[in-house]
Protein backbone atom coordinates (compact mmCIF):
# COMPACT_ATOMS: atom_id res chain seq x y z
CA UNK A 1 0.00 0.00 0.00
CA UNK A 2 1.55 3.30 -1.07
CA UNK A 3 2.27 5.70 1.74
CA UNK A 4 3.28 9.35 1.88
CA UNK A 5 4.42 10.78 5.19
CA UNK A 6 5.12 14.47 5.72
CA UNK A 7 7.44 15.83 8.35
CA UNK A 8 9.16 19.08 9.21
CA UNK A 9 6.19 21.22 10.15
CA UNK A 10 6.00 23.28 13.30
CA UNK A 11 5.73 26.78 14.68
CA UNK A 12 8.04 29.41 13.24
CA UNK A 13 8.46 33.15 13.25
CA UNK A 14 7.93 35.54 10.36
CA UNK A 15 10.97 35.48 8.10
CA UNK A 16 12.11 32.04 9.19
CA UNK A 17 12.87 29.13 6.88
CA UNK A 18 11.62 25.58 7.08
CA UNK A 19 12.01 22.44 5.02
CA UNK A 20 9.17 19.97 4.71
CA UNK A 21 9.97 16.38 3.85
CA UNK A 22 7.70 13.85 2.13
CA UNK A 23 8.89 10.31 2.56
CA UNK A 24 7.18 7.74 0.35
CA UNK A 25 6.95 3.99 0.14
CA UNK A 26 5.11 1.59 -2.12
CA UNK A 27 5.32 3.93 -5.13
CA UNK A 28 7.33 3.65 -8.30
CA UNK A 29 8.50 7.04 -7.14
CA UNK A 30 10.51 8.19 -10.14
CA UNK A 31 7.42 7.91 -12.39
CA UNK A 32 5.27 10.23 -10.30
CA UNK A 33 4.86 13.98 -10.36
CA UNK A 34 5.15 15.07 -6.74
CA UNK A 35 3.52 18.18 -5.33
CA UNK A 36 2.77 20.10 -2.19
CA UNK A 37 -0.62 21.55 -1.42
CA UNK A 38 -1.75 23.51 1.61
CA UNK A 39 -5.02 24.19 3.33
CA UNK A 40 -5.68 26.97 5.79
CA UNK A 41 -8.72 26.88 8.12
CA UNK A 42 -11.89 27.67 6.25
CA UNK A 43 -10.16 27.72 2.88
CA UNK A 44 -9.90 25.34 -0.05
CA UNK A 45 -6.84 23.23 -0.62
CA UNK A 46 -4.33 25.23 -2.62
CA UNK A 47 -1.55 24.06 -4.91
CA UNK A 48 1.89 25.22 -3.73
CA UNK A 49 4.58 23.56 -5.84
CA UNK A 50 5.17 20.51 -8.01
CA UNK A 51 8.02 18.64 -9.64
CA UNK A 52 7.73 16.22 -12.53
CA UNK A 53 9.55 12.96 -13.03
CA UNK A 54 11.95 14.91 -15.26
CA UNK A 55 12.65 17.38 -12.43
CA UNK A 56 10.70 20.21 -14.04
CA UNK A 57 9.28 22.41 -11.30
CA UNK A 58 6.12 24.50 -11.29
CA UNK A 59 5.32 26.90 -8.49
CA UNK A 60 2.29 28.85 -7.36
CA UNK A 61 2.87 32.56 -8.01
CA UNK A 62 2.02 33.37 -4.39
CA UNK A 63 5.17 31.59 -3.17
CA UNK A 64 7.44 31.99 -6.18
CA UNK A 65 10.84 33.24 -5.12
CA UNK A 66 10.36 32.03 -1.54
CA UNK A 67 9.53 28.32 -1.87
CA UNK A 68 11.35 25.63 -3.81
CA UNK A 69 10.51 22.00 -4.43
CA UNK A 70 12.98 19.21 -5.02
CA UNK A 71 13.08 15.44 -5.09
CA UNK A 72 15.55 12.64 -4.45
CA UNK A 73 14.57 9.59 -6.48
CA UNK A 74 17.12 7.41 -4.70
CA UNK A 75 15.50 8.19 -1.34
CA UNK A 76 11.92 8.24 -2.72
CA UNK A 77 11.56 11.61 -1.03
CA UNK A 78 10.29 15.07 -1.98
CA UNK A 79 11.10 18.33 -0.24
CA UNK A 80 9.61 21.78 0.09
CA UNK A 81 12.08 24.46 1.08
CA UNK A 82 10.21 27.46 2.48
CA UNK A 83 12.02 30.75 3.02
CA UNK A 84 10.93 34.14 4.36
CA UNK A 85 7.77 32.67 5.82
CA UNK A 86 4.75 34.89 6.32
CA UNK A 87 1.62 34.55 8.48
CA UNK A 88 -0.39 33.81 5.30
CA UNK A 89 1.71 30.67 4.87
CA UNK A 90 0.08 29.18 7.95
CA UNK A 91 -1.69 26.00 6.86
CA UNK A 92 -1.61 22.25 6.86
CA UNK A 93 0.79 21.19 4.13
CA UNK A 94 0.11 18.01 2.20
CA UNK A 95 2.35 15.97 -0.03
CA UNK A 96 0.69 14.39 -3.07
CA UNK A 97 1.61 12.09 -5.93
CA UNK A 98 0.25 12.21 -9.48
CA UNK A 99 0.68 8.99 -11.48
CA UNK A 100 0.43 10.72 -14.88
CA UNK A 101 3.98 10.83 -16.19
CA UNK A 102 5.34 14.34 -16.79
CA UNK A 103 2.13 15.96 -15.59
CA UNK A 104 2.39 19.56 -14.40
CA UNK A 105 -1.14 19.65 -13.09
CA UNK A 106 -2.01 22.00 -10.25
CA UNK A 107 -5.38 20.34 -9.80
CA UNK A 108 -5.74 18.33 -6.61
CA UNK A 109 -8.08 15.86 -8.29
CA UNK A 110 -5.23 14.66 -10.51
CA UNK A 111 -3.26 13.50 -7.47
CA UNK A 112 -4.17 9.99 -6.40
CA UNK A 113 -1.98 9.60 -3.32
CA UNK A 114 -1.86 11.93 -0.34
CA UNK A 115 -0.12 12.20 2.96
CA UNK A 116 -1.78 13.06 6.26
CA UNK A 117 -0.42 16.58 6.32
CA UNK A 118 1.89 18.57 8.56
CA UNK A 119 0.97 21.83 10.25
CA UNK A 120 3.03 24.96 9.65
CA UNK A 121 2.21 27.95 11.82
CA UNK A 122 3.88 31.30 11.18
CA UNK A 123 3.56 33.92 13.88
CA UNK A 124 4.73 37.51 14.01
Amino acid sequence: QPQLVESGGGSVQVGDSRTLVCTTSGLIFHFYTMAWFRQAPGQERQFVAGITSKFITFINDSVKGRFAISRDNNRHTAYLQMNNLKPDDTAVYYCAANPKIDSSSKNATDYSRWGQGTQVTVSS
